[in-house]
């Protein structure tokens, strides 16, 4: 049975999280994640389940048009623009170790927020590392380097 399937059956589904596009809120294989059906368009910082051909994504919206959604996984650098039409959920609580948060609580619309607005610092540090590696690579210190950190 799919997700549209179940949503529509049961009103929401719970499900473990797999793959790392939301770390460090959600943790792969660890946590898990409750969706409902959305009860009206999702706003900026929301956590949408949406439809990408044959796979489901968990991103979080960053940004709303008049038909369609801005939106980015929490580890990754690239913006998706998805139709309202493909969104079949919205995130309202996870469990991690035991312990539920819910998307209403004050502790995690601060974390959504400040996650979201250090965006350009992480996507700096990102892309210095890439040039730095690059570097090393090009001026033939990668093995010295590997010996040193144990990695590159």
């Amino acid at each position: 049975m799919c997700f549209e399937e179940l949503l529509a059956r049961d009103g929401k589904l719970v499900y473990k999280t797999r793959g790392v596009s939301m770390e460090p809120m959600l943790r792969q294989n660890r946590d898990l994640v409750v969706i409902q059906t959305p009860a009206s368009r999702l706003r900026k910082y929301d956590v949408a389940l949406y439809r990408r051909g044959q796979s489901y994504v968990l991103h979080r919206v960053i940004g709303l048009a008049s038909d369609h959604y801005l939106i980015r996984g929490d580890n990754t650098y690239a913006v998706e623009h998805v139709p309202e039409s493909d969104v079949i959920g919205v995130l309202t609580a996870f469990t991690r170790k035991g312990r539920q948060f819910r998307t209403t609580d004050s502790g995690y619309r601060l974390y959504a927020r400040v996650w979201c607005a250090i965006y350009p610092l992480r996507l700096l540090r990102v892309r210095t590392r890439r040039l730095a590696v690059r570097a090393v690579r090009k001026a033939g210190l990668e093995p010295l380097l590997k010996r040193l950190l144990g990695r590159v």
